[in-house]
């Protein structure tokens, strides 16, 4: 739908400067321009009318002082010549309420040999929406959650890390019911990590590097079923992930003792298990 109005009405809409940039093909200063050094992931627009005109990844830095563009949104601007200033130039502008936005040379990239030599007030730019990446969850055991939990935390890509009890037989199960080793339970950490910034695949990696899954059900002095070395995975893919981590590593550590065992409910251990070592110091055996 054209936007074309009297400029009665966009001296009404626009600025001072963008209405004698754009309704009377004006021209701002070089190096002047808000969007002259912006490249921010997104879209200009037409800052009169809001039609979608470059995409910031045809935008460059072509040295002239103006925001430069190699190539333009399908059917977003029209040419027109211009003699004006005793020459000949190529005049750009929008292609639904016709205000000027610049100029077109042929000295640009390689890519197109264009250059759309823009004025900011003609634009106006819109930060590209990123998706939402879904946080994910991970549950690992390796002895005393003390040191795991403390280990896993710090992280980069880890939002959360928590100490509880996992793979037991009773619900609710106490710190004090778990070490009799007679519920079934692991003590494990699960976290909630962001998959675009660690894999899961380096999660394990480091799960492994952090404690000894050579040793069945203990880890240095701590001893019993609830310190076993184990993955609770929650898809088929984290199975996958940890079977596959798994046969590499017996290559040359063939002892492997690591269960592999599909995640089942979780409990929180007690308050005073969480976070243990930012809260009374001190380091883990592993």
């Amino acid at each position: 739908m054209s936007q074309k109005k009297p400029d009665s009405e966009w001296k009404e809409i626009l600025t001072t400067e963008q209405f004698h940039i754009m309704r009377q093909k004006g021209t701002e200063p070089p190096n002047s321009g808000k969007y002259n050094h912006l490249f921010d992931d997104g879209i200009y627009r037409c800052s009169a009318c809001g039609r979608e005109l470059f995409d910031s990844k045809n935008k460059y830095d072509s040295g002239s002082g103006w925001p430069s563009f190699d190539a333009t949104i399908t059917e977003s601007v029209e040419l027109n010549i211009d003699t004006t200033l005793n020459m000949q130039r190529i005049e750009v502008v929008c292609a639904e309420c016709e205000g000027h936005l610049g100029h077109l040379f042929s000295d640009g990239p390689k890519t197109t040999g264009q250059r759309y030599c823009v004025n900011s007030a003609s634009l106006a730019f819109e930060p590209r929406k990123q998706e939402k990446t879904e946080l994910e969850t991970a549950t690992f055991a390796a002895g005393c959650f003390w040191g795991i939990e403390d280990s896993l935390s710090k992280i980069p890509g880890v939002v959360d890390a928590v100490s509880g009890y996992i793979g037991g037989d009773i619900k609710d199960p106490t710190y004090e019911m778990v070490c009799t080793g007679t519920t079934g339970h692991a003590e494990a950490v699960q976290i909630t990590f962001n998959p675009a910034v660690i894999s899961y695949n380096k999660l394990v990696e480091i799960f492994f590097s952090i404690h000894n899954p050579t040793q069945l059900n203990r880890q240095g002095p701590d001893v019993g079923t609830q310190y076993r070395s184990a993955i609770f995975y929650h898809t088929d893919k984290q199975k996958n992930v940890a079977e596959n981590t798994i046969k590499t590593l017996q290559k040359s550590l063939p002892n492997i003792v690591t269960e592999i065992v599909a995640a089942q409910l979780f409990f929180l251990a007690e308050e005073f298990h969480q976070k243990y070592y930012r809260k009374h110091g001190g380091t883990c055996h592993i």
